[in-house]
């Protein structure tokens, strides 16, 4: 199964999931103190003088702008998980502005600090917050609740509550990803953070691969497909295939060997093409793409043999020494210290 193999890989050792026990642990007096009543905000109410005591939440230097050294202050956790009950209930206020800022503060302060059981308590109310917002939003709340459903992931780690959390909103992430009417920031949020949570919690072979298709029939579309094309433009759904490609390539790393056998037959040939592209972020994604699955390929067989090596290290070389004056110093900084990187990897 996708979990059992997940645990037992050696890089994630150290990542929310081995977390959760010592988060636990480190969070074991949940807040106390006298119960103070949160007053949600009104659509007449959401004045500067009202967002700005909420985006005093959002703001995540109102969690972390003192260090961790505060944070381990007497007082000071439940200072936050006060907080946190505040923007968990802003989570249902009428006003987009009001909930779009209690996601954000909420996802901010669990990036910034491991709060397992205080999360563990309330991933219920979350998700539905959550779920909620991702149906009835619009493009910038949903970017939010999607943020917040990848880092309640992490938080939770792998096990039986994260399962539960995917298995409630993976259905409204991918729902958003396919729809073509939808926000194209908002498709690409749900990408990424998909591709997240399905990392983390699924424990289903059948929706593993559900997921790789789902986002294979977004990102194959900026393929090369007109042989006398050199050059692929990119257009405004290139940052969604990118999302969708990189989000593709963290599921291949949990897949049976049997599974990523057939993806890298399918897309060992074709993914090099995306290497023209005339947008360097989807350069770099295909690049990492690529070593990628050169690593796994090795994996399995120890002695595999890549038909156009010479030709792609060519194209890697050349864009780990691009000097194209046309194209912006930040951007060939970037890529030429990716792709040395890659070309280490595939050679």
């Amino acid at each position: 199964m996708p979990k059992n193999k997940k645990r037992n890989t050696p890089h994630r050792g150290g990542s929310a999931g081995g977390g959760g026990s010592g988060a636990a642990a480190a969070t074991a007096a949940t807040a106390g103190g006298q119960h103070r009543n949160v007053q949600p905000f009104s659509d007449e109410d959401a004045s500067i003088e009202t967002m700005s005591h909420c985006s005093g939440y959002s703001d995540p230097s109102s969690f972390a702008e003192d260090g961790p050294e505060v944070l381990d202050e007497e007082g000071t956790q439940e200072d936050l998980e006060y907080k946190l009950k505040g923007l968990i209930d802003l989570t249902l206020d009428k006003s987009a502005k009001t909930r779009q800022a209690a996601l954000e503060g909420i996802k901010n302060a669990l990036a910034s600090k491991m709060l397992y059981e205080f999360i563990l308590e309330r991933r219920m109310t979350l998700t539905d917050s959550i779920e909620r917002c991702l149906k009835k939003g619009k493009s910038d709340e949903q970017r939010a609740a999607a943020a917040l459903a990848s880092v309640l992931c992490i938080q939770l780690g792998p096990g039986i509550e994260s399962e539960e959390i995917l298995k409630t909103l993976g259905p409204v992430l991918k729902k958003i990803i396919c729809d073509g009417s939808a926000s194209i920031q908002a498709r690409q949020t749900c990408a990424t953070c998909f591709g997240v949570c399905c990392f983390i919690a699924t424990d289903d072979i059948t929706e593993l691969y559900s997921t790789l298709e789902c986002l294979e029939n977004i990102f194959t579309k900026s393929y090369l497909k007109e042989k006398d094309t050199t050059v692929i433009c990119s257009t405004p759904n290139t940052v969604l295939h990118i999302s969708s490609l990189l989000a593709w390539t963290l599921l291949l790393t949990i897949c049976p060997i049997n599974e990523v056998k057939k993806k890298l037959e399918m897309h060992f040939h074709k993914l090099p093409s995306l290497l023209s592209c005339d947008d360097v972020n989807m350069r770099i994604a295909a690049g990492e793409s690529l070593a990628l699955l050169f690593e796994l390929a090795r994996g399995i067989e120890s002695d595999f043999f890549y038909e156009d090596m010479e030709s792609l290290t060519q194209m890697l070389r050349a864009l780990a020494t691009d000097g194209n004056k046309h194209r912006a110093k930040v951007d060939k900084r970037k890529q030429r210290s990716v792709f040395r990187d890659v070309l280490r990897a595939v050679e």
